[in-house]
């Protein structure tokens, strides 16, 4: 869109019609490359719900914080009968926690480890049932992206919320663009490096580097590009980044896939 086209129209008496004038002229010269809007669908839960989840998991740990610097202040050793504050059975005695001694101060914060902990067993219960409300929905309608590596229902229903309604990227390399893994180039004196792109939707690239992770860990092919570019003078990180490409470019394909699914469900839906 043509910001400065918009700073011609204006005038000294700048006032809200005027600016709706502009803006309406705009649209009218740029429709046929603005994107299209698409109805809110199936993408769109996915979104709300994958951003539930995510907020309640962060809620739990943030109680579980809170409850370790209450143990530490009731008894520094707690970690020898508790080693983990995520099993059930830690639960289940943190819901019963009291405070050795008669200490006014050590028994509030006994009480207060179980208040915290019955908020934290309210706040894993949301989270696995969204999860399950996120499998069963992925499930039906994206799973062709569970076909990459390092991509579960969860992570495929999070991908569909963060791709949203549509065909929204023409191209993988619209995509790479809105993740923050297309490469900037950084070269100096004949060395020719690229460096971190820092704009894009960093959930989706976040989460580009978790699969990254894992296909390294676990898929041959890209253990063997990751050696590739190390033996080509490239760091571990900057090929991580290259990989990230190819795992952007994969996830497009795949989604044009969910694509075909979606419409063929909505020919069945409408017969």
């Amino acid at each position: 869109m043509d910001r400065h086209g918009a700073t011609r129209r204006r005038k000294p008496g700048k006032t809200d019609s005027l600016d709706t004038r502009a803006v309406a002229l705009l649209v009218r010269q740029e429709a046929s490359t603005l994107p299209r809007v698409h109805a809110e669908d199936d993408t769109a839960v996915l979104d709300l719900l994958t951003s539930q989840r995510e907020a309640a998991i962060a809620e739990a740990t943030r109680l579980r914080n809170q409850i370790h610097a209450l143990l530490l202040q009731t008894d520094p050793e707690y970690r020898a009968y508790l080693p983990t504050l995520k099993s059930q059975a830690a639960l289940d005695a943190l819901e019963s926690y009291t405070a050795v001694g008669s200490n006014p101060l050590q028994a509030q914060r006994a009480a207060a480890i179980r208040r915290l902990t019955q908020r934290l067993r309210l706040a894993l219960s949301q989270a696995e049932e969204l999860a399950q409300q996120i499998k069963d929905l992925a499930r039906g309608r994206f799973s062709p992206l569970t076909n990459l590596c390092g991509v579960n229902l969860i992570t495929a229903g999070t991908l569909a919320g963060i791709l949203g309604p549509g065909d929204r990227f023409a191209t993988d390399a619209q995509l790479a663009a809105y993740a923050g893994v297309a490469p900037l180039e950084a070269s100096s004196a004949g060395l020719v490096r690229h460096r971190l792109n820092r704009g894009g939707n960093r959930r989706l690239n976040s989460m580009l580097y978790r699969i990254v992770l894992t296909q390294a860990h676990h898929l041959p092919a890209a253990k063997g590009y990751i050696d590739r570019r190390l033996s080509e003078g490239k760091t571990r990180r900057e090929a991580h980044r290259a990989l990230r490409r190819f795992v952007i470019r994969a996830i497009w394909r795949l989604w044009h896939e969910c694509q075909s699914v979606q419409a063929a469900a909505a020919v069945e839906e409408a017969a």
